[in-house]
């Protein structure tokens, strides 16, 4: 599996995404990391930001809702095998780890660890879940934000696609950076691998 890790959005980097992706260059879009907000204009707002810049790359986005899945994972199987990409936003992590666990997604991409074909995209919340563990991230998003349809477990372990954790948004101009510093020294104080994002940076690399 292909990957393209960013802090924040696309950035500066957004024709690298576009040309990792192959096939019919169709992108699932993943935003349930957001499932915890009640701004509608915000969402929607964010939604066509994301679809347009998308598309200007030349790939045809499509969203997931990945709580729709939650009580049949069986059919998110082949709703995801149906794209060459994934999307995933940015928003609380922990709420996507249990979107992902509640919807099969999480077993889903693991399987798809050796597809070289598949390109796992994602930002903020969506490049922290592939860490090995969300500790240390607590210290940023709320571990126990949830929304309507989720269990209140936390779900402490990430998916383990990459051997390192991610501390996005590192001294940059946005509102959780004065957070991620703390993250980042919880890292260093646990002696747990990470690497620090700049908003405007991006990590790709395959899954390890």
């Amino acid at each position: 599996m292909k990957l393209y890790l960013s802090s924040f959005g696309l950035e500066d980097n957004a024709s690298e995404l576009g040309g990792l992706v192959t096939g019919k260059r169709r992108i699932g879009v993943i935003r349930n990391s957001l499932d915890f907000s009640d701004d509608q204009a915000r969402l929607d707002a964010g939604r066509d930001r994301e679809f347009r810049e998308l598309s200007e790359l030349g790939l045809v986005p499509e969203e997931i809702d990945l709580r729709a899945y939650f009580r049949s994972q069986d059919d998110l199987r082949g709703v995801v095998d149906q794209f060459d990409a994934l999307w995933v936003v940015g928003g609380n992590t922990f709420l996507l780890r249990r979107a992902m666990k509640h919807s099969g997604l999480d077993a889903i991409l693991l399987d798809k660890a050796n597809d070289e074909r598949f390109v796992y995209a994602g930002y903020s919340a969506g490049s922290c879940v592939l860490a090995p563990t969300l500790r240390g991230i607590h210290l940023v998003d709320d571990s126990e934000e949830i929304a309507e349809g989720y269990s209140k477990e936390i779900v402490w372990d990430g998916l383990g696609l990459v051997p390192f954790c991610i501390a996005p948004h590192y001294r940059s101009d946005h509102p959780e950076s004065e957070m991620i510093e703390k993250a980042v020294e919880y890292f260093i104080e646990n002696k747990m691998p990470f690497i620090a994002l700049h908003d405007g940076e991006v990590y790709t690399g395959d899954t390890q």
